[in-house]
Formats: C-alpha cells, sequence, structure tokens
C-alpha cells in the first residue's frame, strides 16, 4: 500500500535534493558480429545496435514524464571490442568509429566497450585495441574506453600498466585542443565488473545475457539532507540514516529499472547504487563527508568516514533490491564534485590522500587532472599502485586521470557538463622507471588461491 508520506519525501528528493537515476544502460554483446572481414563485422555491429537499441531513449523519456525522475544519462555498453577485432586484421578504429555512429543514431549520451581485459597478459587483438585507444577517442565524441590491467586472481600486468602510462598521456595529447578530453574518457581498472552501468568504465561482460538494461542510481544531495537533520547523532547512528536513505534511493531505481526492462523486452540485470556526484551545488559526496564532521574533505578522518559512508550505502541499498551489482558505493571523481574541487583548491586534498580514500570507495583515483609534463612512468605507477589496492582487496579500483597539456599546477581544466572541472593537482615526480620497466607479472596475493 502506498503510504503519502513517502510519496511527499520521494518528491522532495528530486525536486530539492537533487536525486535523478544518473543512467539507463543497455548491455548488448556483440559475439555474434564477429567476422573476419572488418567492413562485415562493423556492419554487424551497426545493425546490432541499431535494433537493440532503437528505443532506448524514447522508453527512458516516457518514464521520465511518467513518474517524474529524472533520468539524466541513456547509455550502452557493449562486448570488449578486443574480443570482436582480434580475427580482423585491420585497425580497430573502424570499430570506434561504428559505435560512434550507432550511438548518434540511437540518441544515447555514451558507449562503453572500446576495451581490453588483459590482467594476465595480451593477446595480439589486445595490444592492437590498446595501442589504436588514443586515435580511437580523439576521432569520436560518444566512445569511451577500459582496460582491465589486474585482479586479485591473476595479479597485476606490469607490461600493461607501462604500456597504458604511455597510451593515457597520448590520449591526452591528441585531444589537447578538446581540452584533452580523450584522456576523460578512458579507465584503467584492476578487477573490473561485468555489468556496470558507469562510463567511462562500462563494458558488457561475456557471461551476461545478449541484451541487458542495468541502471546506476545517483543521490548525494539526498543523503546529506538526510544527515543535516541529526546535528548530534553518534557514529553508529549516521550509519543508520545512510543506509535508510540508501534503502528508498534504491527503490527508486529498481522501479526505473524493472519498468525499462519491461517494455524494451529485455532482462532486467542490476541496479547499481553509487553516490554519483556532480559538479552542481548539493550534489557532492565530499559535502557528505564534512556533514559527518570533517571541516574539509580531505582532512585526517576523511578515509574512515568514507569508509563509514561506503558501507552503509551497500547494506541499504541490498535490502532494498536482490539485482545489486555494479560498482555500488560512493564514487570520489575530483572534476565532478563541488566539495572535492574546492578541497583540492585549497590544498587539503591531494593526491596521496585520495589514494588513501580509494581502498574504501566505490572505485578509484577518478577525474583526477595532473600537469601535463608528467612523464608517462609515473602515471603507469600511479595505475600500478592503484591496481595493488584493488588486488589486495579483492574490489574494483581504477584510475582516470587527466594529463593537462600545457597546464601546470594550480591551472584548471573546465570541460562544463557532468564531467565538470578542477584543477591541475601536484604529482611526486621522482622516477620510479627502473621498477616500471622491469615489466613481468606482479603475482597474485595469497587469498587468492580461495576455491
Amino acid at each position: 500500500m502506498l503510504n503519502l508520506n513517502d510519496i511527499l519525501e520521494t518528491v522532495t528528493m528530486i525536486q530539492d535534493e537533487n536525486l535523478d537515476i544518473r543512467t539507463i544502460t543497455m548491455g548488448i554483446s556483440l559475439l555474434d558480429c564477429i567476422d573476419p572481414d572488418i567492413d562485415i563485422a562493423c556492419q554487424k555491429v551497426y545493425d546490432k545496435i541499431c535494433k537493440k537499441a532503437q528505443n532506448l531513449v524514447k522508453v527512458g523519456q516516457q518514464i521520465e514524464t511518467e513518474y517524474g525522475i529524472p533520468i539524466i544519462n541513456k547509455r550502452i555498453s557493449v562486448t570488449p571490442i578486443s574480443i570482436i577485432s582480434a580475427g580482423c586484421k585491420t585497425s580497430p578504429v573502424k570499430f570506434a568509429l561504428t559505435l560512434e555512429r550507432a550511438a548518434k543514431n540511437v540518441g544515447v549520451n555514451l558507449i562503453g566497450g572500446y576495451s581490453a581485459l588483459v590482467q594476465k597478459g595480451f593477446s595480439e587483438g589486445d595490444r592492437e585495441l590498446i595501442e589504436s585507444i588514443p586515435e580511437a577517442l580523439a576521432v569520436t565524441s560518444n566512445v569511451c574506453s577500459s582496460v582491465n590491467v589486474g585482479s586479485t586472481k591473476t595479479g597485476i600486468n606490469l607490461d600493461a600498466c607501462a604500456l597504458m602510462g604511455k597510451i593515457v598521456k597520448q590520449a591526452s595529447i591528441l585531444t589537447r585542443d578538446n581540452k584533452c578530453f580523450g584522456a576523460a574518457k578512458l579507465v584503467v581498472f584492476c578487477n573490473a565488473v561485468e555489468d556496470n552501468p558507469f562510463m567511462a568504465g562500462a563494458f558488457h561482460g561475456v557471461g551476461e545475457p545478449d541484451c541487458i538494461i542495468n541502471v546506476g542510481v545517483s543521490g548525494p544531495g539526498v543523503v546529506r539532507s538526510a544527515l543535516s537533520k541529526y546535528k548530534n547523532a553518534d557514529i553508529t547512528e549516521i550509519s543508520d540514516i545512510i543506509k535508510k536513505t540508501s534503502y528508498k534511493i534504491t527503490r527508486v531505481g529498481q522501479l526505473v529499472g524493472a519498468t525499462a526492462a519491461e517494455r524494451l523486452g529485455v532482462p532486467f540485470g542490476i541496479v547499481d547504487l553509487s553516490l554519483a556526484p556532480t559538479p552542481a551545488v548539493g550534489d557532492s559526496v565530499a559535502h557528505i563527508l564534512e556533514e559527518i564532521g570533517l571541516e574539509k574533505c580531505g582532512c585526517f578522518g576523511t578515509t574512515a568516514a568514507l569508509a563509514l559512508l561506503n558501507d552503509a550505502v551497500k547494506k541499504g541499498g541490498v535490502m532494498a533490491c536482490s539485482k545489486i551489482g555494479g560498482l555500488s558505493g560512493a564514487f570520489i571523481p575530483v572534476s565532478e564534485d563541488a566539495g572535492m574541487i574546492e578541497a583540492a583548491r585549497c590544498g587539503c586534498l591531494t593526491l596521496e590522500k585520495l589514494e588513501a580514500m580509494t581502498a574504501v570507495c566505490s572505485v578509484g583515483l577518478d577525474m583526477i587532472i595532473i600537469p601535463g609534463d608528467t612523464d608517462d612512468d609515473v602515471i603507469s605507477a600511479i595505475i600500478a599502485d592503484e591496481a595493488a589496492i584493488g588486488m589486495v582487496n579483492s574490489k574494483t579500483t581504477a584510475v582516470r586521470i587527466i594529463p593537462a597539456i600545457g597546464m601546470n599546477v594550480g591551472d584548471e581544466l573546465d570541460w562544463g557538463g557532468l564531467f565538470g572541472k578542477g584543477p591541475v593537482m601536484n604529482v611526486n615526480k621522482y622516477s620510479p622507471s627502473k621498477f616500471i620497466h622491469r615489466g613481468g607479472l606482479i603475482p597474485a596475493p595469497l587469498h587468492s588461491l580461495r576455491n
């Protein structure tokens, strides 16, 4: 039975506290599009995406109108293209252009899956795709890319880390006239998940159905507003408040996901309950941490407060929906979070503190802008450090870092929209080159032997 107070509370969340469905993402398998002739394969890819997703945007808009729930993005994820392109003997950039053309045809915001999984080593197709990433991201605006370089089960591919430092830098260089936006569409993972609806790291795993709908919910403003009503609560009560609020947010995601899946005639996958911030005032994870009691995000206590937040969000979401998945938790993308932008500007939030926070947050070092002259090997080492945190802690970690070509510490890069803006952050420039160029595989931890 519907409760009037619950309805009014949800309306308030949407109108005043920035509650939204951040994305409905259709995952599409392209395994049946494989062909040794790249032109035939690309045509199959284009036809399948256009057929499966032809009504995705329309259905999303219908649900927005009927329920009054903002759905910010409609997106597509596909099978990692390194698998689809492996049998072709020409540049995989043709697939990137095909994905771009299909995305524009069906009207989605972004399409993810220009990806490779190389946690234990490279196939020839993997290496070809990875080396093509800078060009692919430079000639497209909607295509996103990801590479998985490690896992708890396999260890960390240090050769892949070394290569990705160069690729990230090159992606920035090739898009320097577009504010180095190529690197903002590229994520390097450890323990990548196969049902992630959030860009830029989304791809459709080979173990997923042929086509599926996943939903990403966001509500930092709702959580902060709930906490603001309990100024004197102890930390256990704070956790309970976050859990109850997350429960309500997740129910909204369940409704939207189930409805979209039914109308599109595809299975409903998961709700990813992630507090994904935006640069908008009142929609910040950093401000939640400050509501908990920190003077400024980045001061001592930030990691503990974030651990509490992440845990409570997951517990509340699991109670609300039997299909929780993706990355669920709290994101900390610096350029996309108004509170983190402020903290980085004043020097309270540093790259080293962010790395510590990634041990307990939902993903990792996300949307961080660094000086454009940062050495490739330093970027590779940042990737390796983050992968090590993920590998040892059996969690997903990632690096989405943007070398701002021609800019230095204190300068600011501004993309606008959900990608936001942020200051160029200081990077420790002492060289890790000898370590990075040893190459090989960092062995998996002992607890990887569980079976």
